[in-house]
Parts: C-alpha cells; sequence; structure tokens
C-alpha cells in the first residue's frame, strides 16, 4: 500500500493542482505495480471522490476539516502494516507521517514542501519530523536551500522536483486563444494581467506595485489597463490604493473566474506581471507563458528558475516601482520584442515544464523508495 496525505485536491490553487498531479502518479504508480493506494484529503468534504488527470483517474476521501479522523485512517493503514510509503503533500503532514512510520517501522517517508511556509522556521515538532523524512522534495533550488538552511534538513535528504503545467489548463488553451469565455467586465486595450490571491497575508504577491506603476505608464499609453484576477480580503485595500492613485477606473478586478474564464484572461493580455518575493515556483508563470505572453516577475524565491530574464520576460526587485516601471515600458514601447519573449516562454514550458516530465520524475522517486 501507499498512502497519500493532502490538504486539499478538489479545489483552485497552485497547491491543490499539484496535489492533483502527485495523487494521479501514485495511483497510476500503485496500479503498475499491484498496490493498494489511499489518498486521505484533510479539508475536502466527507466523502469519496473521484478525478481525472491527464487520463489517470484517482479516487481520495475527504475529511471535511476533521483533523482527528483523517490521524486515524492514516493510523489504521500504517498499523495493517502494508504501507510501504507515504507522501506527505504538505509540511503540516511531516508530522503525521513520522507517526505512521512510528506504528509501521519498515515505511519511507516523503514530504513535498512547496514555497514561502518552509523560508522561516517550522515549529519544532513539525521541524524534527521533516528532519526525519526519507526524502524531502522541493519545487526550486531556492525553496531546496531554504529547506537545508531553515528547517536544517540534510541536503542529501532533499530532491528537487519543479511543478509542471496543469494538462487541463492546456487543453482549455486553444478555445482561450480566440478569446472566448472572457469574463464581461474584461476591458478593451492594452492589458497587464495580474493573478493570485490578494490577501493581506500575502501583501509580497506586488499588486501594490503595479497599481503604483499605472499612472507614469498611463501618460504614454492612454488605453492600458491592468486586470487583477483573484480573491482575497485585501482587495478593499487595493481599490483605495488605486483610487488614491487617480486610476480606480483602470483597474479591475474580477473574482470567482471560472478556469476557462481565466485561460481566456492569459491568451487576451498583452503582457502579465506578478513582482512577488515569495513564490517558491509559481504555477501562474507557467501558465502565462504557456499562452505565448511575457512574463515580470520577482527576481526572488523560486520565480527566476522559472522565468528567464531577458529572454522570457523580465525579473524585478520586489518594491523597486522603477524597476518594475522600466520593465513594462521595454514591452510596451516594443511589441515585438514582448511577442519574441513569449514565444521563447512558451517553448520553455513544452521542453522543461510538461506534467509527463514530473510524472516520471516521481514515479522514479517512488519506485527508488518502494524497493529500498
Amino acid at each position: 500500500m501507499i498512502v497519500g496525505l493532502f490538504p486539499e485536491l478538489d479545489a483552485i490553487g497552485g497547491i491543490q493542482c499539484v496535489g492533483r498531479h502527485i495523487a494521479a502518479v501514485m495511483a497510476e504508480f500503485a496500479r503498475r505495480n499491484d498496490l493498494e493506494c489511499r489518498l486521505l484529503s484533510l479539508n475536502d468534504s466527507h466523502e469519496l471522490h473521484r478525478m481525472t488527470v491527464a487520463g489517470r483517474e484517482f479516487v481520495f476521501m475527504g475529511y471535511e476539516r476533521g483533523k482527528l479522523r483523517l490521524g486515524v485512517a492514516a493510523a489504521r493503514a500504517a498499523w495493517r502494516g502494508e504501507a510501504r510509503i507515504v507522501v506527505a503533500a504538505h509540511p503540516h503532514f511531516a508530522l503525521a507521517a513520522q507517526g505512521m512510520r512510528a506504528v509501521s517501522r519498515r515505511m519511507r517517508t516523503i514530504v513535498c514542501t512547496h514555497g514561502i511556509e518552509v523560508w522561516e522556521p517550522l515549529p519544532l515538532l513539525r521541524r524534527r519530523a521533516l528532519r526525519h523524512a526519507d526524502v524531502v522534495l522541493a519545487p526550486s533550488r531556492d525553496t531546496a536551500e531554504q529547506v537545508a538552511v531553515r528547517q536544517r534538513v540534510l541536503r542529501e535528504r532533499i530532491q528537487v522536483l519543479p511543478w509542471a503545467l496543469d494538462p487541463q489548463f492546456e487543453a482549455r488553451a486553444a478555445s482561450a486563444a480566440a478569446k472566448v469565455g472572457l469574463p464581461g467586465t474584461f476591458p478593451h486595450g492594452r492589458v497587464i494581467l495580474s493573478v493570485g490571491r490578494w490577501d493581506s497575508s500575502e501583501g509580497y504577491k506586488g499588486l501594490d506595485q503595479l497599481i503604483s506603476a499605472m499612472p507614469r505608464l498611463l501618460s504614454d499609453w492612454p488605453d492600458l489597463e491592468l486586470v487583477a484576477v483573484g480573491e482575497g480580503d485585501d482587495r478593499a485595500s487595493l481599490e483605495h490604493l488605486a483610487a488614491e492613485r487617480g486610476i480606480k477606473r483602470r483597474v479591475h478586478f474580477l473574482s470567482r473566474v471560472s478556469q476557462a474564464e481565466l485561460a481566456a484572461c492569459y491568451a487576451a493580455c498583452e503582457i502579465f506581471a506578478l513582482p512577488s518575493r515569495g513564490e517558491g515556483f509559481g504555477l501562474v508563470y507557467l501558465e502565462a507563458m504557456s499562452h505565448g505572453k511575457p512574463v515580470i516577475a520577482g527576481a526572488h524565491g523560486g520565480a527566476p528558475e522559472v522565468v528567464e530574464d531577458g529572454a522570457t520576460g523580465f525579473l524585478v526587485s520586489h518594491g523597486d516601482v522603477q524597476q518594475l516601471i522600466t520593465a513594462l515600458r521595454t514591452l510596451l514601447v516594443n511589441p515585438a520584442r514582448a511577442r519574441q519573449m513569449g514565444a521563447c516562454g512558451r517553448a520553455r514550458v513544452e521542453r522543461e515544464f510538461r506534467y509527463e516530465r514530473f510524472a516520471a520524475a516521481f514515479e522514479e522517486i517512488l519506485r527508488e523508495q518502494c524497493e529500498s
């Protein structure tokens, strides 16, 4: 048996998307090796769910935030003595994975990290559990370094496994190319798009800096618009900032956007920008690149491993509004160069960030741990 512990699978978000990829690979690996696969999700509704990723079907049980119920189910799987691997899809489950191994000594443990959650020391017990994992996965070299330095995990236990573009997102790109399904409030003109979670706790995304940059860009490009797609409790504050800058009508917040509409937004924009300082990887960069858009990202975290500065877009220092304005001007004044960067980005996604590549690499990790 192999067991997967997930925070949430049936929801929108980068960690949820990666979780689905991990679950699909685990289910396929179990089928090929005649193993049982048990997937447990903490926050999903308390029922049996069925999902598919790239033709790989998997079934998982949700526990509706019932930590005790999920813990009991995980312990039972370990107690039966049949579990060979447990994959904790978030560091918050490292302690549960360690507890399972205390019950079944032969079990191997894999813990997945994502980014900012491991950039500061975890609580003591969780940090110790992470250190005792057989393998700790990180989506970028930068996050791997943070795990080694901040959590003091042995470097030989850390492996870099870059995230992949979601195959279902790829499938939507064809219809989105014709700008089919755009939200009704999507503006005309030249559009800078940003996608993220606009929470006050995640102010590192840099949307406030994009808003601050807009007045100086509008003097040269009066048809310029900024579209921010996402949810969050910081929206009122960001709208107030836009009003203060005198550009309230040029900043458009779109919420409750479907995945098809999001793909259409990527297709319709001219530039994608998220000058964040807190991305452990940045799936939204892959999504924009897959649509052939030049990307402006923060020169921090895992973003420089996704966005090639000067080739697929530009990297800017978080908080440096002037540098951000210069990068945006460069793309706006030379659309041909922007298109060339977008084409370069699309080729890089095809070459390095396809789901098939992720699946093959993760299957190899599972195989190594199973054999050991």
